[in-house]
């Protein structure tokens, strides 16, 4: 099936071009001009593949698109356009997950290459040719995949020795940690040094299965069990047969399927939909989450037996933050597959650069750190990336002063203990992002919700507020709230 693109764009003649462009290249394209008309075709329920919106529009930017798309939990890979160069506003866009960014006036190589690299990274490459909106679960050779780079810090060192750990068992592990830390990775990690190594491998995005639809990709159905039923299908389990089935994003499994998930992990059986006979499976589940599921448990989202059957064994990934001397290695490794993809040859990164990014708290991880870094060897013009070959790094070296964050000092034990913070200059906002969003609420709180006033108290400037602020989703509305339910902390 053809690409589904949706395009938002305010200027009529240069959306008009793109969605002819996109045409003639085999995709299908939507053209939206504004937010408003793109939240509208988003709550439609169609499924795009891809999003390229501009950054400035009529009725909002492609900033508020984003955090809508977070608090829909849509998770569209999205590429920002700007003729501004804006790349403060770049970085707090891949924060809130853009995929990308790009340049106007619009190099169409750059732009296919951006749209491939979307592609190649949800895709096998045997894969790529189909279509994601069909693709919500995908069967993946780990030894297949280019060289992945392990850090060598201590968390690092002890996630890779709890992985070893439990790989060779059949216990059904949890992978918890931030965005963009690699909890696929590690489940690729668990399945390819397990028994089942040979075996399948599916990925299911649970953020992607429909209320309505999840039994039937999940346990499959026979032809005429529904309208659509059109043919036989096999669902998820009975392809992981085998092998492993990992679930990412489990706190989005709809929660009327969570009951019949329950069952088909204890009794090792399926039925599908439109059958009265069981079907037994062999399979391990690993799932990840970066959200409290025991919260969610608490608010009624998820069962708690299936929390506990799903939590066997349980992985923390750490933040990049917690892992500044992996930093470089990662920046490295990053560089060179950006290199050869983007058909550059930088070989080096100097030690200016290094610092500055050694020295950023990276909320995105290695996902933020490979965009920026992808951006930084696409810019250069030399063997070495420097901050006086790209510019946009000066940029990204004035939103660390900006944000007057002092990472030097962490010493933490991810696994368990509080984290000690040394050295922190006396304006510095917390290395812990729940702490950091709790100073942020305290001194909105103070200001009365003004955010210039609480940018002034936090020593830093207003965009670099308003960035945290969609970064940590806070509500202006509930501060108030907030701060009563925290007042013990004054």
């Amino acid at each position: 099936m053809r690409r589904q693109i949706l395009i938002v764009e305010d200027d009529s003649t240069f959306g008009a071009m793109l969605l002819k462009w996109f045409e003639r290249n085999g995709f299908t394209a939507t053209l939206c001009n504004g937010l408003m008309s793109a939240q509208n075709v988003l709550s439609d329920k169609t499924t795009f593949d891809l999003i390229l919106s501009d950054l400035r529009l009529t009725d909002g930017d492609g900033i508020m698109l984003l955090s809508w798309l977070k608090k829909k939990q849509i998770t569209t890979p999205v590429i920002i356009m700007t003729g501004y160069g804006e790349v403060k506003t770049a970085v707090s866009a891949i924060k809130l997950g853009a995929f990308d960014f790009l340049e106007k006036p619009i190099n169409p190589s750059i732009l296919t290459k951006k749209i491939q690299s979307v592609f190649d990274q949800n895709n096998s490459a045997e894969e790529f040719s189909i279509s994601l909106k069909n693709k919500k679960a995908v069967n993946i050779n780990y030894k297949d995949n280019p060289k992945i780079v392990e850090g060598t810090s201590p968390l690092y060192e002890q996630m890779y020795s709890f992985i070893d750990l439990v790989a060779p068992t059949q216990m059904a592990v949890m992978i918890i940690g931030e965005s963009g830390t690699g909890k696929e990775h590690v489940a690729h990690m668990i399945h390819s040094r397990s028994n089942r190594g040979k075996g399948p491998y599916i990925a299911v995005d649970c953020g992607s299965l429909s209320t309505e639809l999840a039994p039937s990709e999940l346990f499959g159905h026979k032809k005429g069990s529904f309208t659509s039923a059109i043919d036989d299908k096999n669902g998820f389990f009975w392809e992981a047969n085998g092998g492993t089935l990992f679930l990412d994003e489990v706190g989005n499994l709809p929660y009327g399927v969570q009951t019949q998930m329950l069952r088909s992990l204890q009794e090792k059986k399926i039925r599908p939909i439109g059958t009265s006979n069981d079907i037994e499976v062999d399979v391990r589940i690993i799932t990840a989450t970066n959200e409290n599921l025991e919260q969610a448990i608490s608010q009624g989202k998820f069962r708690e037996d299936l929390y506990h059957r799903l939590n066997e064994f349980l992985i923390k990934v750490p933040a990049l933050r917690y892992c500044i001397e992996d930093i470089s290695l990662y920046a490295h490794h990053f560089m060179e597959e950006a290199s050869s993809e983007l058909e550059k040859d930088v070989k080096y990164i100097s030690s200016e650069v290094l610092n500055l990014l050694k020295n950023y708290s990276w909320p995105g991880n290695l996902r933020e750190l490979r965009n920026v870094v992808r951006r930084s060897v696409l810019f250069s013009t030399g063997d070495t990336i420097t901050i006086a070959g790209f510019p946009n790094l000066s940029e990204f070296n004035s939103e660390l002063s900006n944000n007057n964050l002092d990472i030097s000092g962490i010493k933490s034990n991810f696994f368990g203990t509080d984290l000690e913070v040394n050295n922190r200059s006396n304006h510095a906002l917390y290395n812990n992002p729940e702490d950091e969003k709790d100073k942020i609420l305290k001194a909105l709180h103070k200001s009365n919700g003004n955010k210039t006033r609480a940018a002034k108290l936090l020593n830093i400037d207003r965009k670099t507020l308003y960035n945290k602020i969609h970064l940590y989703n806070i509500e202006l509305s509930v501060i108030g709230f907030y701060i009563f339910r925290k007042s013990r902390y004054f």
